[in-house]
């Protein structure tokens, strides 16, 4: 059987040395750079080098979990790093117990090799080391729990019942389309940040001329696929609710209600800013925030607290509208992640969908937790640009 070899990258610091403390570590595969496990925790009043040596513990600890029986660890600590091969004395009677316990961990695989990184090359590790640190000085932490493992094959933020792809059976035998819940996904209008490329989260930006001909256009597409409809849900900002209200008044008699989880995602700081003025004054919280649907935007919520949120919403509806079907208005970021559940995608599935303003998807949910996905980002409907 070949090995399985894992990467670990390593982290770990204090404001003010010491400190409120913390670490994070990751668990990478070499060949993709999937990200295995993640691993974070605050420590109270320590020392950098403390978190430092607690950051490698966890990682080594996770790449055990995982079977692995190489390891490739790297780190931006010099001394950590110089300290463990060798070359380096142990001078501070505080790091001994740690660096046993690391050597000791070391010992449980086959090889284990350490490699000084720059920090710029360890921007994830350092990213949750970070979080760790705010929620140790008290400071509100990255909404999601980074203590966890993550696995790219699993959902962020756990299993759940009804729409999990994981727990949902297999089979390609036919299912009467009759007997599910169908969801019209449908992402709202333009608008002026959409036309803009503008991070546009939790503020209302309201529908352009554009967007309310597309909303127009929506409503009458939808109308052809669902001549009977039970319920339109809307996300409470007013470019959905608009949306909404056309695709409503187009299949008529059926009142629009909002729904708190279809909000779109919060971008915190990133609010109404372009990718490339992001990029510029937040290239290492970018570069995490990419790399992780746990790590939030500077001030805003992470993916995986998204998808928890829109999870609750999908799981709900089978049991409230069985057999029939629901028109669904939201954003991007919902969207995207009940699609990715629906087809047991990973998060790299979340980068390379693209939804357009107005596009419609659809799903359907059977009781037993079957899924099918029928459609995804039509746009047929929508007049040329």
């Amino acid at each position: 059987m070949a090995p399985r070899v894992v990467v670990v990258e390593a982290d770990g610091g204090s404001r003010g040395n010491p400190g409120p403390a913390g670490y994070g570590a990751v668990v990478r595969d070499p060949e993709t750079g999937e990200v295995l496990a993640e691993r974070s925790e605050s420590l109270g009043t320590a020392t950098n080098n403390v978190a430092e040596y607690q950051g490698l513990i966890a990682g080594l600890r996770a790449a055990a979990e995982l079977d692995a029986t190489e390891v490739d660890v790297r780190m931006d600590s010099k001394l950590v790093v110089e300290q463990m091969c060798g070359r380096w004395q142990i001078k501070h009677p505080g790091l001994r117990p740690l660096a046993a316990q690391a050597a000791a961990l070391v010992g449980r695989f086959g090889a284990v090799r350490f490699t000084w990184i720059p920090r710029e090359e360890n921007r994830h590790a350092d990213a949750l080391a970070n979080a760790a640190m705010d929620a140790a000085a008290g400071r509100p932490a990255a909404p999601a729990s980074l203590g966890a493992p993550a696995s790219a094959s699993v959902p962020a933020g756990g299993a759940s019942t009804g729409s999990d792809p994981a727990t949902a059976p297999a089979s390609w035998e036919p299912r009467p389309s009759f007997t599910a819940t169908r969801l019209i996904l449908v992402r709202h209008g333009e608008t002026a940040y959409t036309e803009q490329g503008r991070y546009s989260g939790r503020g209302d930006v309201p529908l352009s001329e554009r967007g309310r001909a597309q909303a127009a256009a929506t409503g009458a597409r939808v109308a052809a696929l669902a001549p009977s409809v039970a319920a339109v849900l809307s996300s409470p900002l007013s470019r959905c609710t608009a949306t909404a209200a056309a695709i409503a008044d187009a299949i008529g008699a059926v009142p629009v209600r909002t729904e708190a989880d279809l909000i779109e995602c919060d971008f915190g700081q990133w609010e109404g800013r372009t990718f490339a003025e992001v990029r510029q004054q937040w290239p290492g919280e970018m570069d995490a925030w990419l790399a992780s649907t746990r790590i939030a935007p500077p001030g805003g919520e992470s993916f995986t607290q998204v998808a928890e949120r829109v999870r609750r919403v999908v799981d709900a509806l089978p049991k409230a509208y069985p057999g029939e079907t629901v028109v669904v208005v939201s954003h991007v970021s919902p969207i995207k992640l009940a699609l990715r559940d629906a087809l047991a995608a990973t998060d790299g599935f979340l980068h390379r969908l693209f939804l357009d303003a107005a596009g419609i998807s659809v799903l359907d949910l059977w009781p037993d937790g079957g899924i099918a996905v029928r459609t995804v980002n039509d746009t047929a409907h929508l007049p040329a640009a």
